[in-house]
């Protein structure tokens, strides 16, 4: 009903009401964002992992995995990893054997 509940009552629907109230429209939703492409093969997804004890940086280390190799008939990950040096931090980039590192 037009103007409310009451037949025969002169006033502003509800619609009319809500439009003046000063209150806007909700904002329409974002358009959906395109899918990413698929993956590529050989693509590198970097995943966070424990670097332990690498060649001259004893202890555990903060890293993250970039790709993976077999060589030698062993596997090696590719990472990155931040170490405390003299001067700071230190970001290193080696290829080190799969026995050193552990899944975040």
């Amino acid at each position: 009903m037009a103007g409310g509940m009451h037949p025969g009552r002169s006033g502003r629907s509800l619609g009319e009401r809500a439009a003046r109230s000063g209150v806007g429209r909700p904002e329409p939703p974002a358009p959906p964002r395109p899918a990413d492409p698929a993956p590529r093969e050989g693509r590198a997804r970097g995943r966070h992992c424990w670097v332990h004890d690498p060649p001259g940086a004893p202890g555990v280390w903060p890293g993250l995995l970039v790709e993976w190799r077999q060589a030698d008939g062993a596997w090696q990950g590719r990472v990155t990893y931040a170490v405390a040096g003299a001067q700071g931090t230190v970001l290193v980039e080696a290829w080190v054997p799969a026995t050193l590192l552990e899944q975040r």
